[in-house]
């Protein structure tokens, strides 16, 4: 059985660390190539200064370029998110957003460099801004991909689920 971006969607809303963060995930598309993401600090979740930790900003960008690779590229892959870079701006006072967007040549950029069984790291970046629409951090994150290897009639993932 499949899961579809849609319940995901619903699912994140109600995860323990998205929940306790403040965390929502507002909108996934249908093919999970774009996603909107929003936090607002309150007396449970914002620092001493009462803005939004740089932290929670990273967590709330993790797992949607990942998901955006599952969905985009299908089942014959591995994808993994491997690496973050943050570039904080200001301080993120109010309601801030993550608006995540893939387009379609990334996936057949992505198809071309791992035709050959090579895997391939590829570099993602999302803005987060405030409510004014300013731009209060910079988020980089690198996603691994590579195409399952077949061992014996079965996928890779058969035989890493087996074990």
């Amino acid at each position: 059985m499949r899961i579809g971006p849609k319940f995901l969607q619903r699912f994140m809303r109600i995860w323990p660390p998205y929940l306790g963060a403040g965390i929502k995930p507002e909108y996934i598309s249908e093919d999970a190539s774009r996603a909107i993401v929003t936090h607002k600090p309150n007396i449970f979740t914002r620092n001493l200064v009462g803005t939004s930790f740089g932290g929670t900003m990273l967590s709330m960008t993790d797992p949607f370029f990942m998901f955006a690779g599952v969905y985009g590229l299908g089942k014959e892959y591995l994808v993994w998110d491997v690496g973050v870079e943050a570039q904080f701006i200001k301080p993120g006072k109010g309601k801030i957003t993550a608006d995540f967007h893939v387009a379609d040549e990334t996936w057949d950029l992505i198809r071309r460099k791992t035709a050959d069984g090579q895997k391939y790291l590829h570099w993602f970046d999302v803005e987060i801004t405030d409510e004014q629409g300013e731009t209060v951090a910079l988020i980089r994150r690198q996603v691994y991909f590579r195409k399952k290897r077949k061992t014996a009639g079965k996928s890779e993932a058969q035989v890493t689920a087996a074990q």
